[in-house]
């Protein structure tokens, strides 16, 4: 029997935030599970990346890692962490991508970087996913190419999850695709929804095409198109319509879809509305002595509140649509974020994501009467 949220929405019982170690939840994981890490990805690597994945090894004890990077600047702190250690196999390489090298150049001449040899482990099923803080447009255009896109998808999407006023919400697509037609919108619709109910345990969770405004006449004409394919689709009980950003941060639907160019400056807008509101909660707590009192009386709270909104919770986006599961960590994140990364891509390594996807896609195109003009 599924689980009632104080939303009313549908859970699994059995998937309840596996990925959110903040909140103390132990997923059990059967059977031997093989991530791949680019652990000289990030802005502070490797150090983060093997702390984070100590991290995970303590609430998925049945994990074991392929660490691609430098041995020589892995092995002080492998032996620092002994239960890491014996749970890892280091591949060595002298190559990275730097945080601004451009995907081409990725592409040409980063072919024994950590980040390529980690998805090439995927490709090959040497690994169940990878996981990397490094640069996002080459770990992109790699993955892309080595792990291509599944059947009857034709651009992958980034997608990861928001805190709400209900809860958690998918969003997608974040930056992959700055411009998008109906179809592409029609999948990621697909895409988002067999996410949520991967990775936030949702039964039945609601979808809505992000429009400026929840009126049929409003919005691109590639908005408009898609929404009105959603509707012959086995999607269209769970198709909401169109939502506005204020719907973002409700909760009003659980997956919010959108076009790349949209979605990041949505995501980098919300990020830097989190910082700014807790920029001036901590000035207004320092200034005067009431205040610093008052602090001492509502500190439970504000750390309850803190850890809700802790983006670290929420790390680990998503390429959703390849025919392999990679996963991009926020690059400044710490060991916790990078942690919580790896937990996602747990979740969808154990849960099937892949395969959803394939059913899903196959259901739109055999049951649906006109599936070849909603899939494209």
């Amino acid at each position: 029997m599924a689980a009632r949220l104080s939303n009313g929405r549908s859970r699994d019982p059995s998937r309840d935030l596996g990925f959110a170690f903040s909140v103390e939840i132990r997923f059990v994981v059967t059977g031997r599970l093989t991530i791949a890490l680019d652990v000289m990805g990030g802005d502070k690597a490797p150090d983060i990346v093997l702390h984070g994945a100590n991290i995970a090894l303590e609430r998925f004890p049945n994990t074991e890692f392929l660490l691609f990077g430098s041995e020589p600047q892995m092995a002080a702190l492998l032996e620092r962490l002994p239960k890491l250690r014996r749970a890892s196999r280091v591949i060595h390489t002298d190559d990275a991508v730097s945080n601004d090298a451009k995907p081409s150049q990725a592409l040409r001449s980063g072919r024994r970087s950590s980040m390529r040899l980690a998805i090439d482990a995927v490709a090959d099923k040497s690994a169940a996913a990878i996981v990397s803080a490094g640069n996002t447009g080459a770990l992109m255009a790699m993955a892309k190419l080595v792990l291509r896109t599944l059947p009857g998808i034709d651009r992958p999407a980034i997608a990861s999850f928001f805190p709400t006023e209900r809860g958690e919400s998918v969003m997608l697509d974040l930056g992959a695709n700055l411009s998008c037609d109906a179809n592409n919108l029609v999948q990621f619709a697909m895409m988002g929804e067999v996410f949520a109910r991967t990775v936030l345990g949702l039964l039945q969770p609601t979808v809505a095409l992000l429009n400026i405004g929840a009126e049929e006449l409003k919005g691109h004409d590639e908005v408009r198109e898609a929404a009105a394919l959603l509707r012959l689709t086995p999607l269209a009980p769970q198709f909401q319509g169109f939502v506005e950003g204020n719907d973002i941060a409700a909760g009003t639907v659980d997956v919010v879809v959108t076009d790349g160019f949209t979605g990041n400056v949505a995501l980098k807008t919300a990020e830097g509305t989190a910082r700014l509101f807790s920029f001036f909660l901590r000035q207004s707590l320092k200034n005067s002595f009431l205040a610093k009192f008052g602090y001492l009386l509502v500190r439970p709270a504000i750390n309850k509140f803190r850890s809700r909104v802790d983006p670290r919770r929420y790390n680990g986006a998503i390429f959703l649509g390849l025919n392999g599961i990679a996963v991009k960590s926020h690059g400044g994140t710490d060991a916790l974020g990078f942690a919580n990364a790896i937990g996602v891509a747990i979740d969808m390594s154990v849960h099937g994501f892949l395969e959803k996807i394939r059913v899903e896609v196959e259901a739109f195109q055999n049951l649906q009467p006109n599936s070849e003009a909603a899939l494209g």
